[in-house]
C-alpha cells in the first residue's frame, strides 16, 4: 500500500508537466521563404515547408503569431524585413509593423476558455490559416484569398494591403469611441476573408473558442 502511494505521488507532477503541454505548429506552406514571428516566442527563418515548433508549458494569456517578407538580417540578429518587421530583430520582442496577416490567441483567459481569431486589423501581407489540434477542438479559422492582388488603391503598401484605420486612422475606421459599423474598406476583407477580425468590433464573427490548453497549429499560404 505504501509502495502504491508513492508511485502515484510521484506520477501526478509528472502528468501535470504534459497535460500543461501547449504546442503550436507553425508551417510555412507558400513556395517562398517567410520570416515568422510570435510574442512571446521569438522569432527565425522558415523556407518553403519548414516547420517551427513552439511549446509552453503554460500558455501566455495574450499572445501573437505573424509572417515577415523579404527579410534581411545579419549574424547579430539585426536587420529589416519589408512586411511584418518588428524594429529590425530577427527576435521578435515586439509586435511588428503592418501591414501583417496575424494569429492572435488568449489562453485560458475568460471563462475559462481558449480564444483564437485571425485579424487583418493590421493589414494583411501573407495567406494564414489558424486550426486547433487537441481538446476535440476542430474549427479552423482561414484568410487565404488574394487580398494583396485585389487590394483596392488607397489601401495599396509594398508587400501588402493595409487595413483602413492604420491608413484612415479615423473613428469611422477605427472606432475611436461608441459603437461602429463595418465600412465598404472593412466588406473588402470580410467578403473574401469572412472568419477574418476585420475592424474592431468584429467580435461576434471572428472570435473562436476552445478549452483551456489546446495546441494550434499555423499555415502560412494553407
Amino acid at each position: 500500500m505504501v509502495s502504491t502511494k508513492i508511485t502515484l505521488l510521484t506520477l501526478v507532477p509528472i502528468f501535470f508537466v504534459y497535460s500543461q503541454a501547449i504546442i503550436f505548429d507553425i508551417h510555412n506552406n507558400c513556395s517562398y521563404t517567410v520570416w515568422p514571428a510570435a510574442v512571446p516566442g521569438g522569432g527565425r527563418r522558415l523556407d518553403s515547408g519548414q516547420t517551427w515548433t513552439i511549446g509552453y508549458r503554460e500558455g501566455p494569456k495574450i499572445a501573437k503569431i505573424w509572417a515577415r517578407t523579404n527579410c534581411s538580417f545579419d549574424s547579430s540578429g539585426r536587420g529589416t524585413c519589408l512586411t511584418g518587421d518588428c524594429n529590425g530583430q530577427l527576435q521578435c520582442r515586439t509586435y511588428g509593423a503592418p501591414p501583417h496577416t496575424v494569429a492572435e490567441y488568449g489562453l485560458n483567459s475568460f471563462g475559462r476558455k481558449d480564444y483564437y481569431d485571425i485579424s487583418v486589423m493590421e493589414g494583411f501581407n501573407v495567406p494564414m490559416e489558424f486550426r486547433p489540434t487537441t481538446n476535440g477542438c476542430t474549427r479552423p479559422v482561414r484568410c487565404a484569398a488574394d487580398i494583396v492582388g485585389e487590394c483596392p488603391n488607397e489601401l495599396r503598401t509594398p508587400g501588402g494591403c493595409q487595413n483602413p484605420c492604420t491608413v484612415f486612422k479615423t473613428t469611422e475606421y477605427c472606432c475611436h469611441s461608441g459603437t461602429c459599423r463595418p465600412t465598404d474598406l472593412s466588406r473588402f476583407f470580410k467578403t473574401r476573408c469572412r472568419d477574418a477580425f476585420t475592424y474592431p468590433q468584429d467580435d461576434p464573427t471572428s472570435t473562436f473558442t476552445c478549452p483551456p490548453a489546446t495546441s494550434y497549429r499555423v499555415v502560412f499560404c494553407p
